[in-house]
């Protein structure tokens, strides 16, 4: 099970940081990927972490050099850390995992509730 929190309101500019929490199961082995759903829109792919030796991380460009994803063992937790928000960042946000070490994996089949992210003024 995935749990994703963190979410809230914060105005333009301002940071938040979001947590997928797993239970039952050890996120250092798996990939995880973030993704947003704004009102009226499809959902989108924000990031993907692997857990490959490298760390790698991809991330959609509008969100480059302003969401970082970083990795805590000791919690069993995986961070998207954003900064610099934009109203256009509002959404709710999910992470998920295909449950590969690998970014993307075929196809995610495990998902947390999202989490409601605003940035208002």
């Amino acid at each position: 099970q995935l749990q994703a929190s963190g979410g809230g309101l914060v105005q333009p500019g301002g940071s938040l940081r979001l947590s997928c929490t797993a239970s039952g199961f050890t996120l250092d082995y798996y990939a995880i990927g973030w993704f947003r759903q704004a009102p009226g829109k499809e959902r989108e792919g924000v990031s993907c972490f692997s857990s490959s030796d490298d760390g790698s991380t991809y991330y959609v460009d509008s969100v480059k050099g302003r969401f970082t994803v970083s990795r805590d063992h000791a919690k069993n937790t995986v961070y998207l850390q954003m900064n610099s928000l934009k109203p256009e960042d509002t959404a709710v946000y999910y992470c998920a995992t295909g449950r590969t070490h690998y970014c993307p994996p075929p196809r995610y089949d495990l998902w947390g509730q999202g989490t409601q992210v605003t940035v208002s003024s």
